[in-house]
C-alpha cells in the first residue's frame, strides 16, 4: 500500500473508527441498562421511553384507554374478567407498561404484582379525575408515569384502572460512566489497533531494510529481500535487490577480473622466463666462445633473435588485452583486396611454418577484386594468433595448416585449419573466453599467456564480422571468421 494511501487509511481510521464504536457503544450500553435496569420487577425495553417518555406514554395510555371505554360504555363488567384484563396487559408489557385494577383499597388485578406491591400505596387517591373522566399525569418517585380511569363495579365498589408506564433516562450516571469507560477503551483499541498497522507496514519493512543494508556494508552481498509489497515499501525492496544484484555482479565482475590478472601476469612471467632463460644461456655462450664457429655463432644469434621475438610477441598481448578492457584498441581502417592481402600473409608465413616441418596450404576461392574494410596490422594479428595457437597444439609428425578463403556472396569466409589434437566438444563454446585452455596442464614448450582467442574474437567483431571453431578430437580444429565484402556505390 502506498503512503500516501496508508494515511488517507488512517486518517479516516482515526476519525470514523471511534465515531462508529462510540455509537455502538452507545446504543448497546443504552440497551443493556435499558433492558437491565428492573426496578420492581418491570423491565424496560421501549426506547422511546428513555428519549421521550411523554409522547410514549401518551400513546400507550390514549391506546388502552380508548379499549376500556369502548369494552366499558355498558357497565364495568369487562373490568371483572380477569381473562380481558390479562389480554390488555400483554398489549402494553413488552413497552414497559402493565395495568392495576384497584377495588375499594385492594389490588382487583395487576399485571405485574411485584412492581404492583410497591407503587400500590402510591398510587392516586379516588375522585382524583379530570373533565374526561380519567386522571391526568401522575409523576411517580418510582420514575412510573400512571394514568386513571375511576369506575364503579356493578357490585357497586369503587375501583380505578391504572396505566403505569415506567421511564428511564438515557443520560444517567450509569450510561456516563460506561460511555467513558467505553470511549478510553475505543481510544485505546484504535491506538493500538493502528499501531499495529503502522509499525507492520512501515517500521518492520523499514528494519529489514535498515538490517539488509548492515548487511551490504558488511560485504554480505547474499541478503535477499522479498515481498509483495506494491506501494513505497516494495519499490525500496526492488531497488535495494537491484543494487544488491549490481553489486555483487560488479564484485563478482571484480574478482574474476583480478583473478584474470593475477593469472595472466603468471602466465606472462612464466613465458618471458623461459624465452629470457634462452637468451642469457646463448649468450653467455657467446661470451665463453663456445660458439667458436661461424655456423655456431650464426645459429646462436638467430635463436636469441628468435626468443627476443617470442618476447615482444608477449608484451604486445599484453598491450592488446589492456586495450580490450578499456575498449581502446587503435583501428586504422581501409580498404584491403583480400586476395592480394593473404597471398602476402601466406608467403611471410609459410616461411616460418617451413622452418618448423609445418605443410602450409593455401586456396582462394574468392573473386581477385573483392575488397573488404580491415585494419590490416590488427588482421595479421588476427591470422599470426590463430596459426600460433594451431602450432602449440599440432602433435602428429607432420604438421599441417590449410587456409581457405571462401566466397558468400555478401561476405567472405577464412578458415584457418590444423591437424593438432583436436578440443573436445565441451571446451568448444569457451575457446574464445580470457585464460581459457582445454589443456589445463599446460607445459612450458606450448607456453601462451591464455588471452590469444580471446584478442581475435575482439578484433573480428569490432570488425564487424564474426567466428566460430569447429573440432574433432585427434583429428584437428578449424577456425572461421566472416567478414562482409565492400561494394562501391553505384
Amino acid at each position: 500500500m502506498k503512503f500516501k494511501t496508508r494515511l488517507l487509511v488512517t486518517s479516516l481510521t482515526i476519525v470514523l473508527l471511534p465515531l462508529a464504536l462510540t455509537a455502538a457503544a452507545f446504543i448497546g450500553i443504552g440497551s443493556y441498562l435499558l433492558k437491565t435496569e428492573n426496578e420492581n420487577g418491570i423491565a424496560n425495553v421501549d426506547y422511546r421511553m428513555a428519549t421521550d417518555p411523554i409522547e410514549a406514554f401518551v400513546e400507550i395510555s390514549d391506546e388502552i384507554f380508548r379499549e376500556v371505554r369502548q369494552q366499558t360504555a355498558a357497565g364495568a363488567s369487562r373490568l371483572e374478567d380477569r381473562e380481558y384484563l390479562s389480554a390488555l396487559n400483554k398489549k402494553i408489557e413488552n413497552r414497559s407498561s402493565y395495568i392495576i385494577v384497584r377495588k375499594n383499597d385492594y389490588v382487583y388485578y395487576t399485571g405485574n404484582a411485584s412492581a404492583a406491591g410497591s407503587i400500590f400505596e402510591h398510587l392516586p387517591a379516588y375522585g382524583y379525575a379530570n373533565e374526561e373522566g380519567d386522571t391526568g399525569y401522575y409523576y411517580n418517585k418510582m420514575k412510573s408515569l400512571v394514568k386513571q380511569l375511576d369506575f364503579r363495579f356493578p357490585d357497586g365498589a369503587r375501583g380505578s384502572f391504572f396505566v403505569v408506564t415506567r421511564f428511564n433516562s438515557i443520560i444517567s450516571e450509569k450510561l456516563l460512566t460506561a460511555m467513558f469507560i467505553a470511549i478510553v477503551l475505543i481510544l485505546v483499541f484504535t491506538s493500538l489497533m493502528l499501531t499495529r498497522w503502522i509499525q507492520k507496514g512501515v517500521f518492520l519493512p523499514v528494519n529489514e531494510l535498515n538490517t539488509a543494508m548492515k548487511n551490504i556494508a558488511d560485504g554480505n552481498l547474499e541478503y535477499v529481500l522479498d515481498t509483495d509489497n506494491k506501494g513505497e515499501i516494495g519499490e525500496l525492496y526492488k531497488n535495494y535487490e537491484e543494487m544488491r544484484l549490481r553489486l555483487k555482479e560488479s564484485t563478482d565482475e571484480k574478482f574474476q577480473h583480478e583473478k584474470q590478472n593475477r593469472e595472466l601476469i603468471s602466465n606472462i612471467s612464466h613465458d618471458l622466463k623461459t624465452p629470457i632463460t634462452a637468451i642469457k644461456g646463448y649468450v653467455e655462450g657467446i661470451m665463453d666462445g663456445v660458439a667458436d664457429t661461424p655456423e655456431k655463432m650464426d645459429k646462436y644469434i638467430k635463436t636469441v633473435y628468435n626468443k627476443a621475438n617470442d618476447m615482444d610477441r608477449l608484451i604486445n598481448e599484453l598491450t592488446i588485452y589492456s586495450g580490450i578492457d578499456s575498449n581502446r584498441i587503435p583501428y586504422h581502417f581501409q580498404r584491403i583486396n583480400i586476395a592480394d592481402y593473404f597471398g602476402d600473409c601466406v608467403e611471410e608465413v609459410g616461411l616460418d611454418l617451413e622452418s618448423k616441418n609445418i605443410e602450409l596450404n593455401y586456396s582462394n576461392l574468392v573473386s581477385p577484386d573483392t575488397v573488404i574494410i580491415a585494419d590490416p596490422e590488427q588482421l595479421k594479428r588476427v591470422i599470426n594468433n590463430i596459426i600460433g595457437n594451431s602450432i602449440k597444439y599440432l602433435d602428429k609428425e607432420t604438421g599441417i595448416i590449410d587456409i581457405r578463403l571462401l566466397d558468400e556472396v555478401d561476405s567472405i569466409r577464412v578458415e584457418i585449419e590444423d591437424n593438432g589434437k583436436g578440443i573436445a566438444a565441451k571446451d568448444l563454446p569457451n575457446i574464445f573466453e580470457r585464460f581459457f585452455r582445454s589443456d589445463a596442464s599446460r607445459n612450458s614448450s606450448q607456453g601462451g599467456s591464455g588471452i590469444g582467442l580471446s584478442i581475435v574474437k575482439k578484433i573480428v567483431e569490432d570488425h564487424g564480422g564474426y567466428i566460430w571453431a569447429t573440432s574433432k578430437e585427434g583429428e584437428g580444429t578449424c577456425l572461421h571468421f566472416v567478414f562482409r565484402k565492400y561494394r562501391e556505390m553505384a
